[in-house]
């Protein structure tokens, strides 16, 4: 079992940055993904980006391409998403998921099979 638990999250203005951790404890994935999702009120849970651990390759939703960057210490089991120039739109719920195994597919979340509390984004206009 593995435990993903997110921080970072919290209120900025629009335009400023934030810096997401998602640290694992438990059975600790030596070869998985390791994904970033979020959730606004009223709509439903989306993808944002995701990292391999094998080979560290990146995942983006398009949008967030150019603002954020998912990177990952292995020492120390933790994914972290640079979120840079926020809009409010960003604000949402994000959520880190764990991959037990790589299942060909990081943008579905159905493919992942542990997921944190969430931390809470608001970004302020």
């Amino acid at each position: 079992q593995v435990q993903l638990v997110e921080s970072g999250g919290g209120l900025v203005q629009a335009g400023g940055s934030l810096r997401l951790s998602c640290a694992a404890s438990g059975r600790t994935f030596t070869s998985s993904v390791v994904g970033w999702f979020r959730q606004a009120p009223g709509k439903e849970r989306e993808f944002v980006a995701a990292i391999l651990r094998d080979d560290g390759s990146t995942y983006y939703r398009d949008p967030e391409k150019e603002r954020f960057i998912i990177s990952r210490d292995n020492a120390k089991n933790t994914v972290y998403l640079q979120m840079n120039r926020l809009k409010p739109e960003d604000t949402a719920v994000y959520y880190c998921a764990a991959q037990s195994y790589y299942r060909g597919s990081v943008y579905t979340l159905r493919a992942y099979d542990y997921w944190g509390q969430g931390t809470q984004v608001t970004v302020s206009s």
